[in-house]
């Protein structure tokens, strides 16, 4: 496991992290300047409405514009925010995943407390899943009888990746919500039981990171803890190879 955490963010091998922290930074430095200038005012309103002898408190509305106009300007500029940066951003890389003969398809399915990914193998097809057919040793429930299922590949907190091609993932739940998140690949997403939630990433850079979850799911949250590895193409078939 690569040390990618220090004072800042987690390293970036996300081809869409850049505009991710970009946000994250302008919204930091936001909050950052919110916070000086409402404490500059509030030394000043401390200081100059002091309590003082023989002063008279005048409990009037409205005396002092300055506050109004500042939360109205505050508030535009969050509404500027939200609509001119968070949106295109969420837009682009969450709601116009890539095509999907340009990308690799993976099933990720949690459950407490691991992560359970599917590969559909050479024919690019998921296999049917039976929920009755779940067990220790069959954590998806793939039926075999299946044709499309004999070259069907299954592992459990290990997401093997080629570099430089996008992975779309259908994301699920057995049990409880949880939420996968990948650090480096700057991805978030809750996992809601029943239903099944895409997400897409591409890496730009090769290693072994971390997949974590983001949602206290049980008593045993702090073990759910996978390993993300980004390979070489060949690396990647060669893998494949090795778990049929």
């Amino acid at each position: 496991m690569e040390k990618y955490y220090g004072w800042g963010l987690p390293a970036d091998i996300s081809t869409h992290g850049a505009a991710i922290d970009r946000l994250i930074y302008v919204l930091h430095g936001f909050m950052a300047v919110l916070f000086v200038g409402w404490l500059i005012f509030l030394v000043i309103t401390l200081v100059r409405f002091r309590a003082r002898p023989g002063h008279q408190a005048v409990y009037q509305s409205n005396h002092f514009k300055a506050p109004t106009y500042l939360e109205v300007g505050v508030g535009l500029f969050e509404a500027f925010l939200l609509v001119g940066f968070s949106f295109p951003i969420f837009h682009q890389y969450r709601n116009v995943p890539p095509p999907r003969d340009q990308a690799m398809e993976v099933r990720i399915v949690a459950e407490q407390f691991a992560w359970n990914i599917h590969y559909p193998g050479d024919d690019g097809i998921f296999g049917k899943t039976d929920i009755h057919l779940i067990s220790p040793a069959n954590p998806v429930g793939l039926d075999r009888s299946d044709p499309a299922a004999k070259d069907d590949i299954t592992t459990v907190n290990q997401l093997h990746t080629p570099v430089h091609k996008p992975v779309i993932a259908h994301l699920s739940s057995k049990d409880v919500i949880h939420s996968f998140f990948l650090p480096v690949m700057r991805v978030k997403q809750d996992m809601i039981p029943g239903q099944t939630v895409d997400t897409w990433f591409e890496a730009k850079k090769m290693g072994n990171f971390e997949i974590a979850c983001a949602q206290l799911c049980g008593l045993g949250h702090y073990r759910m803890r996978g390993f993300f590895i980004v390979e070489t193409e060949d690396k990647f078939k060669e893998w494949i190879n090795q778990m049929r």
